[in-house]
This record gives structure tokens, C-alpha cells and sequence, in this order.
């Protein structure tokens, strides 16, 4: 059995520190200012947005530390390193905000029937406040929301954050100048419903990549019926991939060759072939593949049932 060694991956992703790092530091000074206008409006969309903040905070000093790990090379013990701390952070993330934004319909439930009163002049500028801290950190991700599963997970927390931000400044305006508190409630009911499909979405995500599934974008069905097309090869079977983090799939497969091939030299050039063919011919590049080239009389000594 041969492959690409996982040691020979130089290549490390630096996670997007820096971003993090600026989008970490930007949404700390918010939520302590957040925090000051909670407490002297006692407004439910602020404080629903806080608590939203400090959930967001965490998950990006989360990020942040998942970033740090991914950059520790391999390890006999951990032969991809620590690339998949991404993914369990953002599995985290998802169940926080799951549990957060449950708890926010159920309470803006409650106070829609016994709104209490909210001064508007002072909610707007908090809202303001929150809404340029939260612009400010959106322009630094931006750039990189699509490396991996933590900076996507970090900029979908901020844009979910400016809209708490927006919805509380248009909750604010609408109690100073019409007087009807329940735009506060309305407000915090809404941050609390863009919360639970953004959960859901990256609980989904995550747990399908822990569940080692076949790679969004890559048909095993098509691999093999590509590498079937290839000289000498007779049979494909025992196929898996999976995804360790971002941008590493892997892939492993016996291949059934003709038998004079490991006599006549065309082995070795076989599995040259079939690692070019997953790494260059489809979407999805898969670099670290693992083929066993083997012969028909071989299958007598594997499992009876093939993937």
C-alpha cells in the first residue's frame, strides 16, 4: 500500500490569525460598550444582542486558538496535526448559538406580552456603537471568509451581528419618535431568529465532516468509473474519502490490476497514474491519496463485502 505521507505537508494555513486576531479585538471593545448600554436602557434587543456578542466573542478567541493549533506540525501520535480543531470549534460555536438562540425566542416571547420601557435616544446610540464595531470587523474578515470552517464561521457571526446591531437602531428609532416599545421586543425577536438557521446550517457542516462524509462536490461514483478507465486496472473497491479540515480531502481505494503487471514493471506506473488522475482530473483536488494495488487472487484475503 502506498500514498502521499502526510508528514511530506509543508504547507501549512496560517487560519487567518491576523484577521481573527483584528476581528477578535474589534468585537471585545464593542461588547464592553454593549454592555455599559444594557445595563442603562434594559433593552431587550440590546441586551439580546450582548448576549449574542459575547457568544460571537468567544467563538472568535475560539477561532483564534483553533487557528494557533492548526499551525502545529504532524506528529507521529497526530499524523494530520491539528487540523481538525477547526472543525471541532466551529461544532462548538454551532451548539452555543443553537442554545442562544432558543433561549432568546423564548424571552422575547415573554416580554412581548409586558414590554418594559426603553429610552430610545440612548438605545440608538448604542445601537450605533454596535453597528460601526461590528462594520469595522466585517471589512477585516471579508477578505478571507471562504479559507476554512473558522473564518467562515467568524464572518457569518459578524454579519449576523450587524443586522442585531441594525435591527436595534431601527427598534430605537421607532420608540423615540412614535413611542410603541414593542419595536424592542420585535428587534430582539429577530436577532433571535437569524441566529438558529446560521446554527443549524454550521452544526450540519460540522458534523458532517466529523462523520468522515465523502467531500461536498466529490462523486465517488465518478472517481470510480474514471480510475476504471484506466490501462491494466480491473476492478476498484474499498473506496472511502473524507475531509480531515478545509481544503484536505483524502482518499483511499484497492485497485484490482492484471497480475503481469507486477512482473512486467506496469505496477508502479499504475499508481502514478491513479494518483494524478484523483489529484488533477476532478473539482475537488485530492493530493493525499492512498491506493493498494493489488492482484484478482488478492481479494481472498479481504473483507467479503467492498465499499
Amino acid at each position: 500500500m502506498e500514498g502521499v505521507d502526510p508528514h511530506d505537508h509543508q504547507h501549512l494555513p496560517d487560519g487567518g490569525r491576523g484577521r481573527l486576531t483584528a476581528a477578535f479585538s474589534i468585537t471585545a471593545a464593542v461588547l464592553v460598550a454593549q454592555v455599559v448600554g444594557a445595563v442603562v436602557t434594559g433593552s431587550l434587543a440590546l441586551i439580546v444582542d450582548t448576549v449574542h456578542l459575547l457568544t460571537d466573542a468567544a467563538g472568535l478567541a475560539m477561532a483564534l486558538f483553533a487557528a494557533r493549533l492548526a499551525l502545529r506540525p504532524p506528529s507521529p501520535r497526530r499524523t494530520w496535526g491539528y487540523r481538525r480543531a477547526e472543525v471541532i470549534v466551529a461544532l462548538a460555536q454551532a451548539g452555543v448559538l443553537l442554545v442562544v438562540g432558543v433561549y432568546v425566542l423564548a424571552e422575547g416571547v415573554l416580554r412581548l406580552v409586558a414590554p418594559p420601557e426603553v429610552p430610545g435616544p440612548e438605545l440608538v446610540l448604542f445601537g450605533v456603537v454596535g453597528l460601526a464595531g461590528n462594520v469595522a470587523a466585517l471589512a477585516v474578515l471579508a477578505g478571507r471568509r471562504t479559507a476554512n470552517l473558522n473564518l467562515r464561521a467568524a464572518f457569518l457571526e459578524v454579519v449576523n451581528d450587524a443586522l442585531g446591531s441594525l435591527a436595534v437602531v431601527v427598534a430605537a428609532l421607532v420608540i423615540t419618535f412614535t413611542g410603541w416599545q414593542r419595536a424592542d421586543v420585535v428587534a430582539g425577536l429577530l436577532i433571535g431568529a437569524l441566529i438558529l438557521p446560521r446554527a443549524l446550517r454550521l452544526l450540519r457542516e460540522t458534523v458532517s465532516v466529523l462523520l468522515e462524509s465523502s467531500p461536498p462536490g466529490l462523486d465517488l461514483d465518478e472517481v470510480r468509473a474514471h480510475l476504471l478507465e484506466l490501462d491494466h486496472v480491473e476492478d476498484v473497491h474499498d473506496m472511502h474519502a473524507s475531509l480531515i479540515a478545509t481544503g484536505l480531502p483524502v482518499l483511499s481505494a484497492h485497485v484490482v490490476v492484471r497480475t503481469d503487471c507486477f512482473t512486467d514493471g506496469h505496477a508502479a506506473r499504475i499508481l502514478d497514474q491513479l494518483q494524478e488522475c484523483v489529484a488533477k482530473h476532478f473539482d475537488i483536488a485530492v493530493e493525499h491519496s492512498t491506493f493498494q494495488v493489488e492482484p484478482h487472487t488478492h481479494v481472498a484475503h479481504e473483507h467479503p463485502q467492498h465499499a
